[in-house]
């Protein structure tokens, strides 16, 4: 009698993300934006698991790219599998770094030194892990804020090391600088564009992730 299929380790940036993610045969670890803590978690889970997917939401450098729209990248049956079943998904690289891209012309950089068509803060570190134990790798991530777009004090504060939100802290923010507040409501919209994206491709994804059985 076969056994039940290896589990797929998932990483991801906060607790919203892991909550969507989270399914029978899945491990999600949420980094939070602390990139030692996610491979610290990423090694202890690594061990007897099919793969390790980098799925969230990202910032897009290359230009076009809008929220709710897909970028996959990583071993190819994997990412061509993940393409085919995101509607619309582009094919390219997925720059990863351990600090948050929020301002446009950081992302310009970015793009123009990399050829990466998003960025995140976790894929590098995913990669790295399954690098260190022989394990496929793919990245999946919907854009939630544009090439152009420059987060406004109060989004790039709003993460806790946990992954949850830290909402004092955006409060904060906005007393101290009112006038962000037009910026941040299109950024919460943005994102929310980007979360049900993330929700819709998570079911067609279907229970494996589309990865290693």
């Amino acid at each position: 009698m076969s056994g039940a299929a290896s589990p797929v380790l998932v990483a991801t940036g906060l607790l919203r993300e892991a909550r969507i993610l989270a399914r029978p045969g899945v491990q999600v670890v949420a980094g939070g934006g602390d990139s030692a803590r996610l491979q610290a978690e990423l090694h202890r889970k690594a061990v007897g698991v099919a793969g390790i997917l980098s799925i969230g939401i990202a910032g897009a450098l290359a230009p076009g790219l809008r929220p709710g729209d897909w970028v996959v990248d990583g071993e190819p049956a994997w990412a061509a599998r993940l393409e085919a079943a995101l509607p619309g998904a582009r094919r390219g690289g997925i720059v990863g770094q351990d600090r948050m891209a929020a301002d446009s012309a950081e992302k310009a950089a970015l793009h123009w030194a990399t050829g990466a068509l998003a960025v995140d803060m976790e894929s590098h570190v995913a990669a790295r892990v399954a690098g260190r134990y022989g394990l496929p790798f793919a990245a999946a991530r919907v854009i939630s804020d544009g090439a152009d777009q420059s987060l406004p004090p109060a989004a790039r504060v709003g993460m806790r090391p946990d992954g949850g939100m830290d909402l004092p802290a955006v409060l904060l923010s906005l007393v101290r600088n009112p006038l962000q507040l037009p910026a941040l409501i299109r950024t919460g919209w943005e994102a929310e564009r980007a979360f049900r994206a993330l929700l819709r491709g998570h079911d067609r994804l279907g229970p494996g992730l589309a990865g290693p059985g």
